[in-house]
């Protein structure tokens, strides 16, 4: 591939301050260095939220098939799905089986699916995302939970919705500045 002048000229002013300034090259990152950082950290955090949503749809079969609500196979799934989005996801997930346990069982079943709720988002919330968070995308568990809880303070439902995958991006660039350091 052959370069115009004025790109060989950039790249050649650019060498020479390098050259001449110590330790700047280290010290420097370019859009592609700043690209692949982040876009790997987004990456991470896509896979923890991948293996988070399988997880709590694997809490919701087991725990539909053991109340014995209809179609408890469809309810899982759908409550991967709306895994993704944060605080109201949930809620939809608890919709259809609300519904299901109501008219197949009555009140008693739609009391049970309501616990099954409750015991699968204190799960998610305080023990899978904190622990999937730290595994994939090296984010520690005490910024995983209190981070959507300071930025949800702070902007709202923007902050709740951004704070997972800020904190992968923010955690990827301290580990890189603690790896240049050393």
């Amino acid at each position: 591939m052959k370069t115009s002048p004025l790109q060989q000229l950039k790249f050649h002013r650019r060498s020479e301050l390098r050259r001449r300034t110590p330790g700047v090259e280290s010290k420097q990152m370019d859009f592609r260095e700043h690209a692949s950082l982040t876009g790997t950290a987004l990456q991470r955090w896509f896979i923890a939220q991948l293996q988070d949503s399988a997880a709590v749809a694997c809490l919701w079969l087991v725990g539909l098939l053991i109340i014995r609500v209809p179609w408890a196979p469809l309810w899982a799934v759908l409550a991967a799905l709306f895994q993704f989005i944060p605080h109201f996801g949930p809620v939809m997930a608890l919709c259809g089986p609300a519904v299901a346990a109501g008219i197949s069982g009555g009140f008693m079943r739609l009391i049970y699916v309501l616990i099954l709720y409750a015991v699968v988002a204190v799960t998610d919330g305080l023990v899978l995302q904190p622990y999937l968070m730290k595994r994939t995308a090296k984010v520690p568990i005490w910024a995983s939970i209190l981070a959507p809880i300071v930025l949800g303070m702070v902007f709202s439902f923007w902050g709740v919705l951004l704070a997972p995958p800020l904190l992968a991006v923010v955690y990827a660039y301290r580990a890189r500045l603690r790896q240049q350091e050393h």
